[in-house]
């Protein structure tokens, strides 16, 4: 038997095994993307459904808010913690599941819904300057980049 009789075949099985790996390294980079690629999917929804549901709390606090405005104060203490308890629940969801300035911006905007509602003096910053500020840091929380949206009427033309 000569030399190349064994080396050959030898080399033939260290060749098939390195292309076995490469293929499997292959397969595990191509996977660990497509693992990564549906975690930040499913992050982003958890955060869009967090800002949606403090917005959704938000509105019912300036639902309350303008309806109590119209028709003067009532007797409706019950209805006012109920929406307030419920607009804090969605600002902690805020807070465990967006970015630290996202979570500020609900806080911000929290704080002073309730003191509206507990009728106490609106600060220095306004509801509305407030409402715009979490707008932008939600809309940047998912990822939407440009300018921020103007909120004021356009200048006649």
């Amino acid at each position: 038997m000569t030399w190349y009789a064994t080396v050959l075949p030898l080399g033939g099985v260290v060749l098939g095994s390195a292309g076995a790996l490469f293929g499997q390294y292959l397969t595990t980079r191509v996977d660990a993307r497509r693992e990564r690629r549906a975690q930040v999917t499913a992050e982003r929804a958890e955060r869009k459904e967090a800002i949606l549901g403090f917005l959704s709390a938000a509105q019912s606090v300036e639902l309350f808010l303008d309806r109590r405005d119209t028709a003067g104060p009532q007797e409706d203490d019950g209805e006012a913690g109920d929406r307030l308890h419920a607009l804090w629940l969605a600002k902690k969801t805020c807070e465990l599941v967006c970015s630290d300035g996202a979570a500020q911006a609900a806080h911000d905007y929290t704080l002073v819904l309730h003191d509206l509602v507990r009728a106490r003096p609106e600060g220095p910053a306004s509801k509305r300057e407030l409402r715009h500020a979490f707008m932008e840091e939600a809309r940047s929380e998912l990822g939407i980049d440009g300018r921020p949206l103007r909120r004021e009427l356009p200048p006649p033309m």
